[in-house]
């Protein structure tokens, strides 16, 4: 497979081939220690690694490889010549158009550019390849090791109605729904069964791509035809299944690790219920519900792990549920890769999850048992978009002409952008994962907005000053979350709305400001001089 053999020394790095930068040293038996536990010991490690991604993924997982001593191979777009991950890489190699579909996602041009590198490995990331069960099986059959599960697990658990089989096999609690991609008749079947609203989601995918509420039968047609185009651009599978919606869940996710040898734990949840278009954009860990009930973190844990061995599972990957007002959960579907919040559990159990992805993939064993795992204190992740939040969350792309980060005490930037690079519009629009960490929730929340009052990114728009009116907002203080929870802040927040006299007035003043404006350049005046005109003007500034 061409890995390292630890027996053996293992050659540097020169400096064209490091991008003349300095090469920490390498352990080939390197040991870390969590505590009195000693990290992942194993056999062998690679050379190289391809990172089949781009933006901060890119750069979160170059990070680790660095410390390491593992060379990073980058893959890059037309319009990712000038991004950071390509600047940070040891070795970079273009892949494509601007289009995903022409680069990002050719699987072809991927496993060739870790040929032409010698890349030993790749690591998906998040999105794009990194749930393509033909991808990993692709890597497998070039002799590549793919960093994440095998493609039969993602087969079971990646394809959202294949996981809610397994799921229900395994004896974990899923939302009512069908177990199948639907077409149009299918769909109207099942809602004259179940009832309004419903939720159509991409079978083969994840990050609210390809979802859409369904709130009455007269929407189902344009939604199934949306949501089915919206998934087969994002995951080249327009397959499009439907659930009973749940009235404000919370999301609540259970990370798991397993090896290669049978061991698996979980890592505790995630409050993922701050969403906008069913796409998380604030995380945290613990969750405040489960705070304050911690039996359900085991209930959960344990029901994640069920699903998991269900289906083989091995390498990090995360349970998703929705729990109910009466705190009942449900299984939603299983993510086979690494999310994109995982620094929030870094930072509460301080595991690296990326060192573990990598050492599993190089046949290591789990360094601690679910009994050694521990939380401490408390994490918040607000995501930073180039969007507009009071345009409909519009996307900004543009040009980055000022950037000044937040640093500090328990502050994380995990970031792919610097002054002068150019957001490109033909991607998301993530620029960076801001996380902190503290030692209660209250204190989190206090360290996050004063982070958020120091992060500056010029030239275009953010949703930097929007995350500081959330984490403001009483109900979130309060810990009252669900997945409906951005709506309602701005159903709270509406600005006062003018009255019709005031708009009146508006209008009466705009008129006499033209009027005047037209006498000055020697026009005829409107005539205001008739006593119920007069009368009414004077009525109207009362």
């Amino acid at each position: 497979m061409g890995l390292i053999n630890s027996s053996k020394p293992v050659p540097r790095l020169t400096a064209r081939e490091s991008g003349n930068r300095p090469q920490p040293p390498f352990h080939p038996m390197k040991v870390q220690h969590f505590g009195a536990v000693a990290l992942l010991q194993f056999p062998c490690m690679f050379r190289k690694v391809l990172i089949a991604n781009r933006g901060e993924i890119a750069v979160r997982v170059m990070r680790t490889l660095y410390e390491m001593g593992i060379a990073s191979v980058a893959v890059y777009s037309d319009a990712d010549r000038t991004s950071k991950h390509v600047r940070m890489a040891d070795e970079a190699e273009h892949v494509g158009p601007s289009l995903s579909g022409e680069s990002y996602l050719r699987m072809d041009r991927i496993l060739d550019a870790a040929r032409k590198h010698g890349a030993e490995a790749i690591h998906p990331g998040y999105g794009f390849l990194s749930e393509n069960a033909d991808f990993a099986a692709a890597c497998e059959q070039a002799g590549i090791i793919f960093i994440g599960p095998s493609a039969h697990s993602i087969r079971m658990m990646g394809s959202k109605t294949a996981a809610r089989q397994t799921a229900i096999a395994a004896g974990a609690p899923v939302v009512p729904g069908t177990d199948h991609g639907v077409n149009l008749q299918q769909a109207r079947e099942f809602g004259e069964a179940n009832g309004y609203p419903l939720l159509l989601k991409a079978v083969a995918g994840g990050g609210g791509k390809g979802m859409r509420r369904v709130d009455r039968a007269a929407d189902l047609e344009s939604a199934l035809r949306d949501a089915s185009s919206e998934a087969e651009r994002s995951f080249r599978n327009s397959e499009v299944y439907i659930e009973r919606l749940i009235q404000h869940p919370r999301h609540i996710e259970i990370q798991l690790v397993g090896d290669q040898h049978g061991n698996m734990i979980h890592l505790g949840e995630r409050e993922c219920s701050i969403q906008r278009r069913h796409q998380k954009v604030a995380e945290e860990c613990p969750s405040p519900l489960v705070e304050q009930h911690p039996q359900m973190r085991h209930a959960m844990g344990e029901a994640a792990i069920r699903a998991a061995r269900a289906a083989g599972y091995y390498n990090a990957g995360t349970v998703e549920f929705l729990v109910d007002q009466d705190r009942r959960f449900y299984f939603l579907e299983m993510n086979t890769r690494l999310q994109v919040e995982h620094p929030v559990t870094e930072m509460v159990t301080g595991l690296d999850l990326v060192r573990l992805q990598i050492e599993i993939a190089a046949g290591g064993r789990l360094p601690i048992t679910q009994q050694q795992v521990s939380w401490r204190g408390s994490a918040i992740e607000c995501r930073i978009y180039a969007e507009d939040p009071y345009n409909n969350f519009l996307p900004y792309p543009g040009k980055i002409t000022r950037l000044s980060r937040p640093l500090g005490p328990g502050v994380r930037v995990d970031g792919c952008i610097y002054p002068g690079w150019t957001v490109p519009m033909e991607y998301d629009p993530l620029l960076a994962k801001l996380a902190v960490w503290a030692g209660s929730r209250a204190d989190a929340t206090a360290r996050m907005l004063r982070a958020l009052s120091e992060y500056d990114v010029g030239g275009i728009r953010t949703n930097i000053s929007f995350f500081r009116q959330i984490l403001e907002d009483p109900a979130f203080r309060a810990g009252e979350l669900h997945t409906g929870f951005i709506e309602e802040f701005f159903e709270r927040h509406k600005p006062p709305q003018p009255s019709a006299d005031l708009t009146a007035v508006a209008a009466l003043a705009a008129a006499i400001h033209s009027q005047s404006r037209r006498a000055a350049a020697g026009a005829a005046p409107v005539d205001l001089s008739s006593a119920w005109r007069a009368d009414g003007r004077n009525q109207r500034l009362r």
